[in-house]
């Protein structure tokens, strides 16, 4: 294994609270794990040195939650929506179809293209869905194509009941027949728990269905509107809820005193035109905030979390640095992934060589020059990808 000193680096975003933000700062990398962080002038030797003239470094995004097995698009609901048709989740269907009829080839390679593509702006760990197939057979080779490609795949067969179908005898493949088949190529389940989706009591029954099988929880809740997802998603000890676009307060409340984190979409929220997500209440109550595309062809089509950062920073009154540590190590924290050795999110030793350099000298651009690409490399788990 080489190793790499990267020097120079004007600003250093860690997100290690003992190391925090170094300036003329330094990262070795030992084969896929960081070894050293510092100020440049204690920086040990390497087989190869990188300066980078001043710019920042910071941990490449940790995008939480995609839907990339997929094929088609949605492009004329899309041009409805900015019309004024209002968003439904009925919608996914039309995916459904087009995934269904698709060769596994063709899955693979869309969800590859996406994930490259995401890498080129700066995203080094990505979470992705089944949820486009819902038969059995469908929802498996979906979770075995993720599977190939992302660090992180979740079981959603939970995603919409299939038009034509009784919901209580969809609720039962979900549980038993569809999950034992995915099982040991997922590590998370997730539900849509949501009017025009799955209630609470349907989604409590994947749930737990799910955690008897070992496997972490997720939840998409309180998108279209107040529901129970954010009480359910407590309640089970859910990794994160995914949306919270309408809180009560009481909402806010219960993630503030719990480890469930609030997964923010705003790129969703901007498609769909549904209000942004009070991102300041959430954090002034000591809620933990994370950052996610939601890249998916109906409701987002976007892989670029440095749009999200951006639309975090102008729209939902969150500070640059609490934009940036919600779309990596709040991502991380979502999936559990932010601490112990291999943690992402965070540039510390035994940290996962995920980071990326901005063709800027501070975070701060990302909202200063707001849609103008500022990533000008990227490492993942120790190579450069860009």
């Amino acid at each position: 294994m080489s190793s790499t000193v990267i020097t120079g680096i004007g600003e250093l975003t860690t997100n290690d609270d003992a190391l925090g933000t170094i300036a003329d700062a330094a990262v070795v990398i030992d084969g896929d794990r960081v070894a050293w962080v510092g100020h440049a002038g204690s920086a040990p030797d390497a087989d190869e040195r990188v300066d980078v003239e001043g710019r920042a470094v910071l941990p490449g995004w940790v995008d939480s939650h995609t839907h990339l097995v997929f094929a088609g698009d949605r492009t004329a609901e899309f041009a409805a929506r900015m019309s004024g048709q209002p968003y439904q989740a009925g919608g996914i269907a039309v995916t459904v179809n087009a995934t269904r009829q698709a060769a596994d080839a063709e899955l693979a390679d869309n969800l590859r293209r996406h994930v490259e593509e995401a890498a080129a702006q700066g995203t080094t760990c990505v979470e992705t869905k089944t949820g486009y197939g819902l038969t059995v057979e469908d929802e498996l080779r979906a979770a075995k194509i993720a599977a190939s490609v992302a660090d992180e795949v979740t079981f959603l067969g939970a995603h919409l009941v299939p038009p034509g179908t009784d919901a209580a005898d969809y609720v039962d493949l979900v549980c038993g027949e569809m999950l034992d088949a995915v099982a040991e190529h997922v590590g998370w389940c997730d539900v849509f728990c949501e009017e025009g989706a799955f209630d609470a009591d349907q989604s409590r029954r994947v749930l737990a269905a799910a955690r008897r099988r070992g496997l972490g929880l997720r939840v998409h809740g309180n998108q279209l509107g107040p529901g129970p997802g954010v009480t359910l998603a407590v309640e089970l000890g859910a990794a994160s809820v995914d949306h919270c676009t309408h809180l009560e307060p009481s909402d806010v409340d219960a993630l503030a005193a719990s480890e469930t984190v609030a997964t923010l979409l705003p790129a969703c929220d901007l498609s769909t035109r549904q209000p942004l997500p009070d991102a300041r209440a959430l954090l002034d109550a000591g809620a933990t905030v994370a950052l996610a595309s939601n890249c998916n062809p109906g409701s987002s089509y976007t892989s670029s979390m440095a749009f999200c950062v951006t639309t975090a920073v102008l729209q939902m009154r969150m500070s640059v640095a609490e934009a940036v540590r919600a779309a990596t190590w709040g991502g991380a924290r979502a999936l559990r992934r932010e601490t112990g050795d291999g943690a992402v999110g965070v540039l510390r030793p035994g940290a996962r060589a995920d980071l990326q350099v901005l063709d800027a000298p501070s975070t701060t651009w990302l909202a200063y020059r707001p849609g103008v690409p500022l990533t000008r490399a990227v490492w993942r788990e120790g190579d450069r990808v860009r």
